[in-house]
């Protein structure tokens, strides 16, 4: 997995952890364990009564065997979301 995030570095993504939470930022490394850090970072925080809450991170660092999904987020296409009118629910965590 490691060769293939290599591709993302210095790339805005978008990572989901086991534990169901929603991370946003700029790739900045990661080691062979996928440690990743994150650098302009905020988290998603979704709900099924109010709009997405994001909380700003700055400088983050996500533990590998915590990584569930890691995806390049497409910016354009981010930017036109209006985060307030989207409604949904948390997801859930992974239960091994």
């Amino acid at each position: 997995m490691s060769s293939q995030l290599e591709g993302y570095v210095n790339r805005v993504v978008s990572i989901i952890t086991s534990d169901g939470r929603n991370f946003v930022g700029t790739l900045k490394g990661f080691d062979q364990t996928i440690n990743i850090i994150l650098d302009d970072s905020h988290e998603r925080v979704y709900s099924g009564s109010q709009g997405i809450e994001q909380i700003p991170l700055g400088l983050h660092l996500i533990r590998g065997d915590n990584i569930a999904v890691v995806g390049e987020l497409d910016e354009d296409t981010d930017a036109r979301l209006d985060l307030n009118a989207i409604r949904a629910e948390p997801l859930n965590p992974i239960v091994h």
